[in-house]
């Protein structure tokens, strides 16, 4: 059981369209923070004064719990003190050790993949080839990989829950005793989720399907007798389980008018982003394709269309025979 009054909410400003990020100060047998902010000065300011109001200073953290690797959420991990215990999922590494093989790798794929999608050459020539680093995040990575069902006894016996979707490093952290959880990005209050295409790692042979595991996620929260999900933007979330249904059926309404368009005529991806988000396609083209091909890929998974390759190499989805008739 966690009491309340050893839970602290920290809202930090981030350069993001979100504004500001929730991070969470909890005082377990380990003095805990889940989440850090940006990696900015305006962030830091805000986290420092926020911990010595409530009594402490950064040095007096021993303990950082990542939600996942993106970094309004891993940003800041450098400030901490040398031998602080990071914990998070194992796919957190590669995003926050950034090494340049791995950088070079995540840009080429969404280069090569963006063509395959047919995003046309105008818009994949603007695409970086190389960076230096992620901007806004670290480069430290964890000291404890954490996973499904682990328990944390330094933080009230929390049970660690592997929620992929908005990415497939998120975990959510559990209170089977009292129904509190820190979710991290996984459901918010006031707005859906994106969940975001990431490439395969080593080892893997197909990319992660983020749509749908983000709807697996929701539904395996929804089932769960939550009391109150503390989130990492907005207010904390207490009816999770009617929450995530108003996810779901907007997601569902979303996919059938993608449906409907691939009915009318085979499209590339990049078409039917061009017609689900026509007047910010231009300017998040690398959201609103992860948006895009999460919809295409949980029809696809549903049977409803299929992919067949054209003779340029350029991908096109098409609506199986039995989805026209229903």
């Amino acid at each position: 059981m966690i009491p309340t009054n050893k839970i602290h909410s920290i809202t930090l400003p981030v350069p993001y369209a979100m504004k500001t990020v929730n991070v969470f100060l909890v005082e377990g047998a380990l003095l805990t923070l889940i989440d850090t902010g940006t990696n900015t000065p305006e962030t830091l300011e805000v986290l420092k004064s926020g911990v010595k109001s409530i009594g402490y200073d950064l040095r007096d953290i021993e303990q950082v719990i990542l939600t996942h690797h993106h970094p309004d959420h891993s940003g800041l991990l450098e400030v901490f003190k040398e031998d602080v215990k990071i914990l998070g999922h194992e796919r957190n590494k590669p995003y926050l050790t950034q090494e340049q093989s791995f950088l070079d790798y995540y840009n080429e794929y969404f280069i090569e993949n963006a063509k395959r999608y047919g995003v046309p050459s105008l818009f994949v020539q603007k695409m970086p080839r190389s960076i230096k680093k992620i901007p806004y995040s670290c480069k430290r990575s964890l000291t404890d990989v954490i996973s499904e069902g682990d328990q944390l006894e330094s933080l009230f016996n929390v049970k660690v829950l592997y929620t992929p979707g908005h990415a497939t490093s998120h975990i959510a952290l559990y209170s089977e005793d009292d129904g509190i959880a820190f979710g991290g990005d996984l459901l918010l209050d006031k707005v859906s989720s994106n969940p975001l295409l990431e490439p395969p790692l080593e080892g893997e042979l197909e990319r992660p399907k983020p749509l749908i595991q983000y709807n697996q996620s929701l539904q395996r929260v929804a089932e769960l007798p939550i009391t109150k999900l503390y989130t990492g933007h907005g207010d904390p979330v207490t009816d999770v389980k009617g929450l995530v249904e108003i996810r779901l059926e907007k997601q569902r309404a979303r996919a059938e008018k993608v449906l409907e368009m691939i009915r009318k005529q085979p499209l590339t991806a990049f078409e039917v982003c061009q017609m689900l988000f026509p007047k910010i396609y231009e300017k998040q083209l690398s959201l609103t394709l992860s948006e895009t091909i999460g919809q295409l890929d949980y029809l696809e998974n549903l049977g409803f269309i299929r992919l067949d390759e054209r003779n340029d190499g350029i991908l096109v989805y098409k609506a199986n025979e039995h989805s026209v008739s229903n």
